[in-house]
């Protein structure tokens, strides 16, 4: 018997801590250059995109009620799609989406990390900072559940100090005739419509599903999950547009856009002095790892959870559980390796520029979205059965959250480099599924053998 070691505060930290802390920091300037600068597109993106995440969350709080088994999503598609639905999404989650978010995250931190002591970010640099930082992570929450999970907790209430203190000093200093202006600037030789934002944006709200991979782990976890998937999401909306429109007005979209990733440490200085910017940085850095904690502590736990359903090579090995730490080794190392091959092919990618205005962290979110429209249909299946008696809860809200995914799909899809992008993301669910086809053929040569 698994003991129950996360309570509400650590499931809204692991939300909100997740989603804030990497992607609104550094895709601001990506979001404007898909917008021609324009702030005002930029809220609608924000707020189109929140229709995602907000309807997205409340619907698989549904579902999150009615089980406490270990998975979270897999939990859900195993349970309501299937076996085959089960292990495509378990496939994409721990080869794909888990570990390139993973190595965003690890390669972030090191961005801030070299401006934080003036260090010059080659790649290289950035590539050994993204692994020791990763493996740091990796190893807090394998030594102790609850160490990761304090972290997470401290981490995200440091985090909404820097975004909170730009936001505010933005909207008081800054320029608010810049909300209505669109600039001239041409940055790079994107040229798609101003929704392909919703690519960034996306990013930038990712990481409320991982909250339920701690599931089966959290106090009376049928209230408790679906309670922190409605507060968490309303709250990042609100933070990110108060943070995008603050720090747009006050350093003004065309810097941003030169500037890229700096462009936050160029708005520290301007309000805090050099000594009050290396404080803000310093909280930024504990922002973003904050963040890629979040991230491991919900992918050391997924090849377990594909191993309990038979799903992975090497299951009854991967399965085994630490009985000191509550955390399977062989799934923590899995999940290691995983996140360092994808390391080292986000360091290839931003060497040659080969994703210009992008990053491997993009490459899983339009497939993810597509994947969580199937588990939006169950929530409605389940009405129509009589397991969920709220109209509202059983139809409105999945409808608006299939909605809101939709329009992400679309947005991503006037990204040029989405279709490749949905092409890997493919290969891994076909390969997901011939394993299944091996596995099941296997059982049934044994069965035989037995009859």
């Amino acid at each position: 018997m698994e003991s129950k070691k996360y309570g509400l505060t650590t499931a809204i930290a692991m939300i909100v801590g997740i989603v804030i802390g990497s992607g609104i920091f550094f895709k601001s300037d990506n979001i404007l250059i898909y917008t021609n600068g324009s702030i005002i597109k930029g809220i609608a993106v924000f707020s189109i995109a929140a229709i995602g995440i907000i309807f997205g969350s409340l619907t698989i709080g549904v579902l999150a009620s009615k089980t406490t088994a270990a998975g979270g999503i897999i939990t859900y598609a195993d349970e309501y799609s299937g076996r085959k639905v089960a292990c495509a999404f378990g496939w994409f989650l721990t080869f794909v989406y888990y570990p390139a978010l993973v190595a965003v995250l690890a390669w972030v931190t090191g961005v801030y990390i070299c401006m934080l002591f003036g260090f010059d970010p080659t790649m290289e640099r950035l590539l050994y900072i993204s692994v020791i930082s990763s493996g740091i992570c990796f190893l807090i929450n394998v030594i102790s559940t609850k160490l990761g999970g304090y972290y997470q907790n401290i981490s995200t209430i440091i985090k909404i100090v820097p975004l909170f203190l730009i936001a505010i000093a933005g909207l008081v200093y800054g320029d608010p005739k810049l909300i209505l202006n669109e600039t001239t600037l041409k940055v790079g030789a994107y040229g798609g419509t101003w929704l392909a934002a919703l690519g960034p944006v996306a990013f930038s709200y990712d990481g409320w599903v991982v909250s339920t991979s701690i599931a089966h782990e959290l106090k009376n976890s049928k209230k408790t999950l679906p309670l922190a998937l409605t507060i968490g999401p309303i709250f990042v909306l609100i933070a990110y547009i108060l943070y995008f429109v603050g720090i747009s007005i006050l350093v003004g979209p065309e810097k941003i856009m030169a500037l890229g990733d700096e462009h936050v440490n160029i708005a520290a200085l301007k309000l805090f002095g050099k000594n009050g910017a290396k404080l803000i940085l310093i909280f930024i850095v504990v922002s973003v790892t904050g963040t890629l904690n979040g991230f491991i502590l919900g992918f050391i736990r997924l090849p377990y959870s594909l191993a309990l359903r038979k799903m992975l090579p090497f299951s009854s090995e991967i399965e085994k559980i630490d009985k000191r730490t509550g955390v399977s080794k062989i799934s923590a190392t899995f999940a290691v390796v995983i996140s360092m091959v994808w390391i080292w092919m986000n360091y290839i990618t931003q060497k040659y520029n080969m994703l210009p205005n992008s990053d491997v962290s993009e490459i899983p979110i339009v497939a993810s979205y597509i994947l969580y429209i199937i588990l939006y249909f169950n929530v409605i299946k389940l009405y129509k059965k009589g397991e969920v008696p709220s109209f509202t809860k059983g139809v409105i809200i999945p409808i608006l959250a299939i909605i809101g995914s939709s329009i992400i799909v679309v947005g991503g899809l006037q990204n040029p480099m989405t279709i490749y992008y949905l092409i890997i993301c493919s290969v891994v669910i076909c390969l997901a599924l011939l394993f299944l086809k091996v596995q099941n053929t296997k059982l049934e040569a044994e069965l035989n053998k037995i009859r």
